[in-house]
């Protein structure tokens, strides 16, 4: 909640600042968005690159707890362990 609100904060003193000097922001709203949605997954594809470039699976199991977070923002969800999951030894 706390990175929401330091984020519309950041976001409101960027549009005054634009508004002092009367300018128009740099990209469209809907264009901005898709952009920054853009480099997020874009970011996401190093990890990939890496297990793959490794021969590590790539599982869908995987991708929702290492990706989709930080996409989405969004904290993982905690999965239960189960004995296949941990690692021998």
């Amino acid at each position: 909640m706390k990175a929401f609100v330091v984020s519309l904060i950041a976001g409101i003193l960027a549009g005054i600042v634009y508004g002092l000097l009367q300018v128009r922001s740099p990209a469209p709203p809907m264009v901005a968005l898709l952009g920054l949605l853009g480099m997020l997954v874009g970011e996401q594809v190093v990890p990939v690159c890496r297990r793959a470039l490794n021969r590590q699976p790539l599982s869908m199991k995987w991708f929702r707890t290492e990706c989709i977070p930080k996409i989405s923002g969004t904290p993982p969800a905690k999965t239960p362990t189960t004995p296949s999951d941990t690692p021998p030894g």
